[in-house]
C-alpha cells in the first residue's frame, strides 16, 4: 500500500514540475527561436520595395541587378571603413551617385530614384520597429523623444 501511495505522489510531483515549465518556443534554423532568416528578410525587402516603387516587371528586371550591385558595394564599404564613419558616409555617397544613372534608366525619373533611395531606409525602419515590438514593446507604439531623460519636475524642457 505504501508503494502505491508513494508512486502516486511521485507521479503528481513529476506532473507538477512539468506543468510549471514555460512552453518552448519553436526553434529556427540557428536554434534561437522563431527568428526570420536572412532569405526571408530579403524576400520581404524585395516585396516592400517593389510595392513602394510600383515596379512593373520590365522595371524590376532592370532595377534589381543595379540595386543589388549597389547594395553589395555599400556592404563592402561598410566593412572596410567601419572604424571611420565619415569615410564610410563619403564612400556611400559616391556609390549612390555612381548608381543613380542606372536607377534612373530603370525607373524613368529622378523622383522615383529618390523614392528608391528612401525605400531602403523605410524598410529598415519598419523592420527595426517590428523587432522592438517582438521584444516586448507595445504593437504600434513608437518611441518618442531623443533618448534623453525627461527633465526634472517643475522644469521646462530645453529645445
Amino acid at each position: 500500500m505504501k508503494k502505491i501511495i508513494l508512486s502516486f505522489l511521485l507521479s503528481f510531483l513529476v506532473v507538477g514540475i512539468t506543468m510549471a515549465q514555460p512552453p518552448e518556443r519553436p526553434m529556427g534554423p540557428r536554434g534561437k527561436g522563431s527568428r526570420p532568416s536572412r532569405e526571408n528578410i530579403e524576400a520581404l525587402k524585395v516585396a516592400f520595395m517593389s510595392k513602394h516603387l510600383n515596379l512593373t516587371i520590365d522595371e524590376a528586371q532592370k532595377f534589381w541587378p543595379a540595386y543589388n550591385a549597389c547594395f553589395e558595394e555599400l556592404k563592402k564599404a561598410r566593412q572596410e571603413k567601419k572604424e571611420d564613419i565619415l569615410a564610410f558616409e563619403e564612400a556611400a555617397l559616391n556609390i549612390r551617385k555612381k548608381y543613380k544613372n542606372d536607377f534612373k534608366k530603370a525607373l524613368g525619373s529622378d523622383e522615383r530614384v529618390n523614392k528608391a533611395m528612401g525605400a531602403d531606409r523605410a524598410f529598415m525602419g519598419m523592420l527595426r520597429e517590428e523587432l522592438e515590438n517582438r521584444k516586448g514593446g507595445k504593437p504600434g507604439s513608437k518611441k518618442k523623444g531623443n533618448g534623453a531623460p525627461p527633465p526634472p519636475p517643475g522644469q521646462e524642457p530645453t529645445i
